[in-house]
């Protein structure tokens, strides 16, 4: 589902295989795994960066909603909770991690997939196929606060942020670069992921203090923080009872 490569001073995380890469619990589990790895290896070489990346059409086209909807209408919002704290764990996981983080955009990123690219430092994205798609909206499912506070804090201009969230827009690369939501596009999904380990390399030949680097994001992304820590168990069930309610 995923793997985990050294290359130089850069750990390459790719998502494999030609699916879309649906978030479900045992594809965030890998992952979830693959970024323990990666916490333990870089106590041994501490100027390191994170890449990730996926094979095939798909970057991530989010939560995989169908595993929540396969247990029947009875366990749908147990299910739905479920893949909601597996993917704050994630989210979080990515959000701390000791190093610089790069999301190599390599096809669609929609929904939580688009909301773990933001999860990283930088983004890159390919030029010849692929959207960034905040989907929620069309498909009726509310963006959690903490997730909004992510949105402000990654998409920083006023009318890109309205149009991303409150229209739903599909991005190619060129609008989203032209918006300020990814740093740079590439011509290919091969171009693009060795721009990114290129960026990697620069990032870890500064030889910084990872754990530093970490606590140095968290204070820049402190909103994001605190509304990821006001949102206990309970308020996400809540949340997903609201979703449950919406559809019946």
């Amino acid at each position: 589902m995923c793997t985990l490569e050294k290359r130089g001073s850069i750990f390459l995380l790719t998502l494999t295989g030609a699916d879309e890469h649906r978030l479900s619990p045992t594809l965030m589990d890998a992952i979830l795994a693959a970024l323990s790895r990666v916490r333990s290896e870089s106590k041994e070489t501490p100027a390191s960066a994170l890449v990730m990346t996926g094979e095939g059409k798909f970057f991530c086209n989010g939560l995989d909603v169908q595993w929540a909807k396969a247990g029947g209408t009875v366990d749908f919002s147990e299910r739905l909770h479920i893949l909601g704290s597996k993917f704050k764990a994630l989210s979080t996981d990515i959000l701390s991690l000791p190093m610089p983080t790069i999301a190599a955009i390599s096809g669609h990123a929609s929904a939580g997939g688009f909301i773990m690219a933001l999860c990283h430092d930088y983004i890159l994205m390919r030029k010849d196929r692929g959207v960034l798609y905040l989907s929620e909206l069309d498909i009726g499912f509310l963006i959690p606060r903490y997730y909004m506070a992510l949105i402000r804090s990654k998409v920083v201009l006023p009318a890109a942020r309205r149009d991303t969230v409150l229209r739903a827009v599909k991005l190619t690369a060129e609008e989203a670069l032209a918006r300020g939501i990814i740093d740079s596009a590439h011509g290919t999904v091969g171009e693009t992921v060795n721009a990114a380990l290129r960026l990697g390399e620069e990032l870890a030949s500064r030889k910084w203090n990872g754990e530093l680097y970490a606590l140095m994001r968290k204070t820049l992304l402190s909103e994001v923080w605190d509304s990821f820590a006001a949102e206990d168990s309970k308020s996400i069930q809540n949340y997903i009872k609201g979703i449950v309610a919406s559809r019946l």
